[in-house]
């Protein structure tokens, strides 16, 4: 077991917005952040690029985890199958079905656990938010206090899940992350792993009504054709 400080953490880091968010939540409270990732064979790997590269900057401990072996038992998604059309458009019931990655947060938190109890750290941070509760199953707070009580019981060290921003919603994230002066540029969130992102995906249109919502404009980069309601809203 590494020794680690009492006010040690893992923190799922992916490279979206919610992750980035909730690692500088960690390291703003203290902790000492052991950022831990996952390759499971995603459409693309734009997101793992940007996680690199902010723990780089940040002198985070970063682990990237290859579970690609296990593509083949949750490849019945459009984030997982490049073969499926990327469906567009706002989130909704008929298009969010074709982006579930079958059982991805379970799987994902027990390595994070398992690697807490490794290290001798005590919790375990991710990004479920109050936006994915009626998307997906597994970012629902009854799904985030079964697996803490699994997370109890299931080590003879017990380790406790955080998701800090469960009954927040994508705007109020965004806009704990802008009081603390984060710079978004520095996470991807669109479904497609081109040079730009797309705009059009839920993902992009999720992302850009938070930045709407508060008034700025967001610094990511977007197809030219991409609607935009962060500008409309008159964002700066």
């Amino acid at each position: 077991m590494t020794n680690v400080s009492p006010d040690a953490t893992v923190v799922i880091y992916s490279g979206g917005m919610d992750s980035y968010t909730v690692l500088h939540r960690a390291l703003n409270e203290g902790c000492d952040v052991h950022a831990l990732s996952f390759d499971y064979g995603q459409r693309h790997a734009r997101e793992l690029e940007a996680a690199a590269r902010v723990c780089s900057a940040l002198g985070v401990p970063h682990q990237v985890v290859d579970i690609r072996a296990i593509h083949g038992l949750i490849d019945n998604s459009a984030l997982t199958d490049t073969r499926r059309d990327m469906p567009e458009g706002d989130y909704g019931e008929e298009n969010l079905t074709a982006t579930v990655v079958p059982n991805r947060n379970m799987v994902l938190l027990s390595l994070a656990i398992a690697k807490a109890v490794n290290i001798g750290a005590r919790r375990v941070d991710y990004g479920a938010h109050g936006g994915d509760h009626v998307l997906y199953p597994d970012c629902r707070p009854e799904f985030v206090d079964a697996m803490n009580a699994v997370a109890g019981i299931a080590n003879f060290e017990p380790v406790e899940i955080r998701a800090p921003y469960l009954r927040a919603s994508k705007a109020e994230i965004l806009a704990e992350g802008l009081a603390m002066g984060l710079d978004y540029a520095e996470t991807w969130t669109c479904y497609r792993g081109d040079t730009l992102a797309c705009g059009r995906c839920g993902s992009c249109r999720e992302r850009l009504a938070a930045f709407a919502a508060n008034g700025v404009s967001d610094p990511l980069g977007y197809t030219t054709d991409a609607p935009r309601p962060d500008l409309v809203s008159g964002g700066a």
